[in-house]
């Protein structure tokens, strides 16, 4: 739950707080009995004019242990929890805000669809699901809201840093080159992953600090603690809640600093100390498996059609209008027309067609959609970070793609990991703008 407030400064003063007195009955004018406090919610973070409360956090937190002991990893201390969690809080807080103010909304329509995807993915209904959730004490509505802004979350990462990553051919020759010198073989390896971060422009006293800690987590690791309980107190990684593990990545797709760690060690062996710009990471190499099949792609010809939103056009007036269209395409009407005519996409001069499609050739929610149409059939209206689509399949086909495989593999090997420091730097970029106040440390009056 968030609170606005007219002026910022008063926030620095502002304390969530309700008083409730306990045994305040006076029995004469003269004596009365003490009242005891009690404090039924107070603010742990200001981010900009909206706060973070205790329950919310608090709500946060039990999910998360709950999740720890499903997955049977050793829960570190709830302080531990709650200072992990507060970060990833007001991070997600900046974006979604960011998100408001550049107009990128979720609506309704689209959160329902993906409640029903999810739903669907745990094989119940959505009041299935709703029953499966409150009987674990996670209120619905709450629930709901955490998908919006996952969603909000992904659009805005897309937008603001995976569109704007170029990856050129000289920049996968080079990779590919590299990987062959350092490994003569594709290798796989299994990791599980602990960083501890370090603020951009840190003072000496900054990263000296955040040193002791990657050196403590490392000492327990030596000590025999288990990888994952380590992880889960220390690391601020995203995957630190799964006990670091990363899983399967071909050589060609974990950073440099990685691969170098990782190549000499033996299964169930952690590296030592690794330093990057991000911070202080240690690795631990799970199992390692070699040697790559040969590519066998199944690649879809399709055309779209594209309607982009903004300021002047809405989500629902993009998709009404992609709705006229398609009545009118199940009306006989030609696909190629309409696509010039009506298309904001460069494809509309061909007639919407997009050529041959290789696996991650588009974003995720485009190709789920084209991946579940049938040759000539016609998709209703699908979202995805460019706007609303109506896809028609047109053909498909399996080649063997080894060598083109490879350089398929190696441009979203380097496109992942572009996007992901690029992401991480936003992000911080993002925060360091913001009006922030951590009060997680205050002890309530």
């Amino acid at each position: 739950m968030h609170f606005r407030v007219l002026r910022r400064r008063w926030m620095s003063f502002a304390l969530l707080a309700i008083l409730l007195p306990v045994g305040a009955t006076v029995h004469s004018q003269q004596t009365a009995k003490p009242r005891t406090i009690v404090t039924i919610d107070r603010i742990v973070a200001v981010v900009n004019d909206e706060i973070i409360t205790q329950q919310e956090l608090s709500a946060r937190v039990d999910f998360a242990f709950r999740q720890l002991r499903q997955q049977g990893t050793p829960p570190p201390t709830r302080e531990v929890i709650e200072r992990q969690l507060i970060e990833r809080l007001i991070n997600d807080q900046v974006q979604i805000q960011h998100a408001r103010d550049i107009g990128m909304r979720v609506d309704d329509a689209e959160l329902g669809r993906a409640l029903e995807r999810i739903a669907s993915d745990n094989k119940m209904t959505v009041n299935e699901l709703r029953a499966t959730l409150e009987k674990d004490s996670v209120p619905f509505e709450k629930f709901r809201e955490d998908i919006r802004n996952q969603i909000t979350i992904s659009r805005l990462r897309d937008r603001e840093v995976a569109q704007k990553i170029v990856i050129t051919e000289s920049e996968v020759d080079n990779f590919l080159k590299a990987v062959q010198a350092q490994t003569g073989r594709e290798d796989e390896f299994n990791v599980s992953h602990i960083l501890v971060s370090v603020p951009e422009n840190a003072s000496p006293e900054q990263l000296q600090n955040r040193r002791a800690r990657a050196e403590e987590a490392l000492a327990q690791l030596k000590s025999g603690t288990d990888f994952r309980q380590v992880a889960a107190a220390f690391s601020d990684a995203p995957e630190a809640l799964q006990g670091g593990l990363i899983g399967w990545r071909e050589s060609k797709r974990l950073p440099g600093l990685f691969l170098e760690a990782v190549q000499p060690l033996q299964a169930g062996a952690i590296s030592g100390l690794l330093r990057s710009p991000n911070g202080f990471h240690i690795l631990k190499l799970n199992e390692r498996r070699g040697g790559q099949a040969p590519v066998m792609v199944q690649q879809t010809r399709a055309r779209h059609i594209l309607i982009k939103t903004n300021e002047l056009v809405s989500e629902t007036e993009a998709r009404n209008r992609l709705l006229a269209l398609k009545e009118r395409l199940d009306n006989k009407a030609d696909f190629a027309e309409l696509a010039r005519a009506r298309s904001d996409d460069g494809s509309a001069a061909r007639g919407g067609d997009l050529g041959w499609l290789n696996p991650d050739d588009t974003v995720p929610e485009f190709e789920q959609a084209m991946n579940a149409l049938k040759i000539g059939e016609i998709s209703p209206p699908v979202r995805s970070p460019f706007g609303w689509h109506l896809i028609e399949v047109l053909e498909r086909r399996t080649q063997d793609r080894t060598q083109e495989g490879q350089r398929l593999n190696a441009r979203q090997a380097l496109r992942e990991r572009k996007t992901d420091e690029a992401y991480q730097e936003w992000v911080r970029q993002l925060r360091d703008r913001a009006y922030v106040e951590q009060r997680l440390e205050e002890k309530s009056l």
